[in-house]
């Protein structure tokens, strides 16, 4: 699975245009961008992959939607000025985008796939104050945003929703359904 990941990350931002991209931007810029795509086209496709329904994908569109419209009001109406002198720094986008890939696989999947996620995004929102576009707290709000849509919108997997049991006692039998949702 850990190839899969991998393969995907890299597919990923092969596939979707970057146009953000610059000739002067270092190398630890260069990966901030690839992955601020890498990582919700990953949790998209894994999710797609692991389950082989549409369940966690609409949970995943949802969430990286929702992130990626709250991220953009919030520069529009909070008009913080960054480092560089630049405008509409408050919350990082590219850190928000990235941290709701990483929530959502975390709270779908479990820490076995959010930790790898987690150390990139926290990598991406790094590279962000790396190049001065971002302080710490532009950083801090991105990670917010992008954790609380996930949290808002996504579920734990459940393999199985259905569970069916069967019972005897002595003088009765029973015969149990349970559906979760």
């Amino acid at each position: 699975m850990k190839q899969v990941s991998v393969t995907i990350i890299i597919f990923s931002s092969l596939v979707f245009p970057i146009g953000n991209i610059k000739a002067q931007e270092s190398d630890v810029e260069k990966a901030g961008e690839i992955l601020r795509i890498g990582l919700p086209a990953s949790a998209l496709t894994l999710s797609l992959i692991l389950e082989g329904e549409k369940e966690g994908a609409l949970q995943a569109v949802t969430t990286f939607g929702t992130t990626f419209l709250t991220a953009h009001l919030l520069k529009l109406v909070i008009d913080k000025e960054r480092p560089n002198g630049e405008r509409y720094a408050f919350p990082s986008g590219h850190t928000s985008i990235a941290f709701s890939g990483a929530a959502f696989m975390q709270k779908r999947y479990g820490w076995k796939y959010g930790i790898p996620f987690c150390i990139l995004a926290g990598y991406v929102g790094w590279s962000r104050v790396y190049a001065d576009r971002h302080d710490y707290w532009d950083i801090l709000g991105g990670v917010a945003v992008g954790i609380g849509s996930a949290c808002l919108f996504t579920k734990p997997y459940e393999k199985n929703k259905i569970d069916v049991m069967f019972k005897k006692s002595e003088n009765s039998y029973m015969f149990e359904v349970e559906y979760r949702f």
